[in-house]
């Protein structure tokens, strides 16, 4: 099976639940993400990674391409923009929708910034781990 997230800009949320997602798999599933468009990997998304053990630096921010399309089994958005402006799907290609807030418009200081990378993170996980426990059980 192969999993896209797909995400506003490919910095933070769909590259985390890349990182997690290709961490978990154990090979079974193949991964990738991309964004409308292509930001860049957000510096704190690397570096909360990174807390938990899951390096995702060699990930590359990409534009969402008809080609992704193509490939994917499985559209994952992670934003509401994602969602609402993701372009129609081939036939046959589930699509799936987490809200999950932009931890890159968190305000505040550099701890209470981190402190809601963090909150993103752990949720996304929890999500690819549900991901998983449904492919793995005939759901998806």
């Amino acid at each position: 099976m192969n999993v896209l997230f797909v995400c506003t800009g490919n910095a933070c949320r769909s590259q985390m639940a890349e990182g997690f997602l290709r961490h978990m798999r154990g090979g079974r599933l193949n991964v990738d993400s991309a964004g409308l468009e292509a930001h860049g990997q957000n510096p704190r998304a690397l570096q909360v990674m990174d807390e938990v053990g899951v390096g995702i630096q060699d990930q590359q921010s990409s534009t969402l391409t008809e080609a992704h399309l193509v490939w994917a089994d499985l559209v994952v958005t992670v934003c509401g923009d994602a969602d609402e402006f993701c372009p129609m799907l081939p036939p046959g290609t589930d699509k799936h929708h987490w809200a999950l807030p932009d931890p890159a418009r968190a305000q505040g200081d550099d701890a209470t910034v981190m402190t809601e990378f963090r909150r993103v993170r752990d949720d996304i996980e929890q999500r690819v781990q549900a991901l998983l426990k449904a492919i793995d059980g005939g759901e998806l």
